[in-house]
């Protein structure tokens, strides 16, 4: 086995030796041989293939070959999906004997395996991959989008991505790309924030035009506690606005903004113990609920957007300003509209590999509680929530 330097990126490649007699299919060994799999992508690790004396089989993974149905058992464990630190992963499988390659969680329960096709060959996964690679990092055959923003490069995106996959699988992508295709690009909605001093500048009207200019609420300085001293926040609640009903996030419009203390003492009673709200609640300001008793406050002093556990009283990052946080509701929103339009086809047919995508995509664009430094993000949690019917 051996790494080597190629055109595009560094690759894993294998020897003659380290194949074996287990991959079979010629085209497959040639390139596992020659151009081989990419040491680094956003999407996958191909740790199966450097693990010494090949990759395992899926009976050997799970030594319960008795248990597996006969088209998974010799199937070839040669990477995972790429997750956040604290996600299961997805092994991807090949098969060699026809080049395939799919997807199963290798688990200790073999007899509740269930494969998901990805690509028909490696070389067609290794260009989807790369693609979605490519719009990441707004590089080669996405590198026009580089400085471009609003609902229009997303559109454009999506379609260019699309049609590489639909390319490479006779119009009939798996449902991991086409949802790649359809989400990915939402990344694209909004850039860097320059004029509005926050972490990102919000197309005009991109709230409007997804949630209704009925559905956005925008502020008065007189709705504004004294402790909401941070300018750019100010100015953005006065002049962008927030959904007032984000599915999972509604704002607190019957009267003025209120800090957490306030809050504690005109809804609860005051009836939380000592210690239960954060010592500078009354510099945090409540600006709605989210689902699961939780408060999203803004620190009136910096910008940051946390969330507050009325249960037990944590206190965690949840958006790194307003602008993220309003990025994050559309986001939640535009998948709804896009799944809805699918026939719920993004939910249907692979809902987690769904919140895996989506937890990619608002990490790329706020990273904020998604690294791997942090054991509970609320969004990461919620995205997950198959049952709770959240995506």
């Amino acid at each position: 086995m051996s790494t080597t330097d190629t055109v595009v990126a560094s690759a894993i490649t294998l020897t003659e030796d380290d194949l074996g007699p287990r991959i079979t299919h010629a085209s497959t060994r040639r390139w596992l041989t020659g151009p081989g799999l990419p040491c680094e992508n956003g999407l996958f690790r191909f740790t199966g293939l450097t693990r010494p004396g090949g990759p395992l089989t899926v009976a050997e993974a799970t030594g319960a070959a008795d248990r597996l149905p006969p088209a998974l058992r010799d199937q070839l464990v040669i990477g995972a999906f790429a997750v956040p630190a604290g996600l299961e992963p997805e092994s991807v499988l090949l098969d060699g004997a026809t080049g395939e390659v799919s997807s199963a969680y290798v688990q200790d329960r073999p007899d509740l395996m269930n494969c998901r096709p990805l690509a028909p060959s490696l070389p067609t996964f290794v260009r989807f991959a790369a693609a979605t690679d490519e719009l990441a990092g707004l590089r080669g055959q996405f590198a026009a989008y580089a400085g471009r923003y609003g609902t229009k490069a997303v559109a454009e995106a999506s379609r260019q991505l699309l049609a590489v996959f639909e390319e490479g699988a006779d119009g009939e992508p798996a449902p991991f790309w086409r949802m790649a295709a359809l989400i990915r690009p939402l990344a694209l909605v909004a850039g860097p924030g320059t004029a509005s001093g926050l972490a990102l500048d919000l197309p005009l009207r991109l709230l409007d035009e997804e949630f209704g200019r009925r559905g956005v609420v925008r502020f008065e300085d007189v709705d504004f506690p004294a402790t909401l001293t941070h300018e750019p926040t100010r100015r953005f609640l006065r002049e962008t606005g927030l959904p007032e009903d984000g599915f999972l996030f509604s704002l607190d419009t019957d009267q003025p903004l209120r800090t957490l203390t306030e809050y504690a003492a005109d809804d609860c009673g005051g009836g939380f113990p000592p210690g239960h709200l954060p010592a500078h609640a009354d510099r945090l300001i409540r600006v709605g609920h989210l689902i699961d008793d939780h408060c999203l406050v803004v620190d009136g002093a910096t910008g940051a957007v946390l969330s507050w556990s009325e249960g037990d009283g944590a206190l965690r990052p949840l958006n790194t300003d307003i602008s993220t946080l309003a990025f994050t509701l559309w986001l939640l929103h535009r998948e709804r509209s896009l799944d809805e339009a699918s026939g719920h086809a993004l939910t249907s047919d692979a809902y987690d590999q769904l919140a895996l995508t989506m937890i990619q995509v608002l990490a790329s664009v706020d990273p904020t509680g998604t690294g791997s430094d942090t054991d509970w993000h609320y969004w990461t949690c919620l995205f997950q929530d198959e049952a709770g019917g959240v995506l």
